[in-house]
């Protein structure tokens, strides 16, 4: 296994979780036994970071294009999340694991919602890690909602238009109050944000691999980590300023 330095770690980590109906056609499975493969990786990625001393990690889980799959798909998807959220709630509880979500929760189902809120409350006062859900969650229409919200509160005489920085506006994102990811991952060796934290990831190192995310555990992790710690992060200045 790669060596790490655990005194440089990203703070916050994303990860594009793809390739379970790929994983799925490999093994000659159902796309559903797919998912069902994912969510074990899901829980392997959430255990090392909290090990190793990830403060935030940011899952898609569901995107706002994903409601376009097909319905017995999506119903399916919305049962394994129900029942992650429940089989998980002890371990986060036991791990000081705080779960948040981001995206358009009103549009989940209705069991779906009930747990998460619920879990949600139940782990608010965790102070271990952050595991964020980014479900119904696009980035285009997270930038639209902040700009409906900045616009709402402008008309109430909230704020005004010099007000707003990028700061400010980084405030009305559904992120607010977290960290901009340092290290976005990418499994089953697509090149591509699709719609995911797109103002978020401005400065974010990115990291590809062809791993299908149901074979994406706790090492290939510690593999990407140490990629990252490899990089000479600049943000716009020289090799000597920063």
């Amino acid at each position: 296994m790669e060596r790490i330095d655990k005194t440089k770690l990203p703070q916050h980590i994303a990860v594009i979780m793809d390739g379970n109906g790929r994983w799925a056609r490999i093994h000659s499975v159902s796309r559903i036994e797919g998912h069902r493969k994912g969510s074990e990786s899901v829980r392997d990625i959430v255990r090392t970071c909290r090990e190793i001393g990830i403060k935030y990690l940011t899952l898609y889980a569901f995107s706002v294009e994903n409601w376009l799959r097909p319905a017995t798909e999506v119903r399916a998807l919305m049962g394994l999340l129900e029942k992650f959220l429940r089989s998980e709630l002890q371990e986060m509880q036991d791990s000081d694991i705080r779960l948040m979500a981001i995206g358009d929760i009103e549009g989940l189902s209705r069991g779906v919602k009930k747990v998460l809120r619920e879990a949600i409350e139940k782990t608010s006062e965790n102070k271990g890690m952050v595991l964020n859900l980014a479900l119904s969650y696009g980035g285009r229409d997270e930038i639209v909602e902040a700009t409906k919200r900045i616009l709402k509160d402008s008309n109430a005489g909230k704020i005004t238009h010099e007000d707003i920085t990028k700061e400010i506006f980084s405030d009305y994102l559904y992120t607010s109050g977290m960290p901009d990811p340092d290290l976005l991952i990418r499994t089953s060796g697509e090149y591509r944000l699709s719609n995911f934290l797109l103002w978020q990831s401005a400065y974010t190192e990115f990291y590809f691999t062809d791993t299908l995310w149901p074979d994406f555990r706790g090492e290939k992790l510690i593999k990407a980590i140490a990629d990252y710690q490899n990089r000479e992060r600049r943000f716009g200045l020289t090799s000597d300023q920063s």
